[in-house]
């Protein structure tokens, strides 16, 4: 994705403002181990396993591989990887989630045990200087862009990814279409950038039909529901 569309940037900064000031120490602490609420409970625990599967989709042995966490967050997946030996380069939007990130690992210098490393940067997943990588990962940081956004920003990565693209998309269901127009009716100060829903087929639609993405196959997928998590999982894999 050289060059962003205009709803891509209108939403990156939409995306950038309400994790980096509205919602960042909400953000921190559900990402932490400290109590949380019912509601906020089963997100956590959505999370947990949506970033076990994805970690599940790489080599087990990841020495010697470059990897793309775009959308770090507070660096739960970065941490994980690095454990496996992989060389994470993770960006997010927010600078204050990244700090956060990076007070975390201080914390836990076994991430780097197996010789792992990672580099935690502030900026936008698509700036092709961040240069190319052997897998890319984008757990729910795709979610808040349109569908036709989602698969120019999969397309910009093919073209630097030598092995996989993992990533999550939000599944079309009438419950989440529900909860995005009660999303609507909070007051515009306290909305946290809408999530957009997209089938599956028409996902895999969009996929298949792009001339960028001719080279990647769709593998597995997996979807995930816990209470108020819902997010689905997708691989997608150059062909030999």
């Amino acid at each position: 994705m050289s060059t962003p569309t205009p709803t891509y940037q209108s939403r990156r900064g939409q995306i950038e403002q309400y994790f980096d000031r509205t919602a960042m120490q909400a953000w921190e602490q559900l990402t932490s181990t400290a109590p949380v609420g019912r509601i906020r409970a089963t997100v956590r625990a959505g999370r947990d396993r949506m970033r076990d599967t994805l970690l599940a989709w790489l080599p087990a042995d990841l020495h010697g591989v470059r990897i793309l966490d775009a959308g770090c967050g507070t660096g739960a997946f970065a941490m994980a990887a690095a454990r496996r030996g992989a060389d994470v380069l993770a960006i997010d939007l927010s600078p204050s989630l990244v700090d956060v990130a990076l007070h975390r690992v201080a914390q836990h210098l076994d991430t780097f045990a197996a010789g792992g490393h990672i580099d935690f940067r502030s900026g936008d997943f698509t700036d092709e200087a961040l240069g190319e990588f052997d897998h890319v990962v984008a757990m729910d940081s795709l979610i808040h862009y349109s569908a036709e956004d989602a698969v120019r920003v999969l397309q910009g990565w093919s073209r630097r990814t030598r092995g996989s693209m993992l990533f999550t998309f939000a599944p079309s269901s009438p419950l989440l279409r529900a909860m995005h127009t009660v999303g609507r009716l909070f007051p515009r100060a306290d909305r946290a950038p809408a999530i957009e829903p997209v089938a599956e087929g028409a996902l895999r639609r969009m996929l298949a039909t792009d001339d960028g993405l001719a080279l990647w196959a769709p593998g597995r997928t997996q979807r995930i529901a816990s209470g108020f998590y819902t997010s689905q999982a997708f691989e997608l894999k150059r062909a030999a």
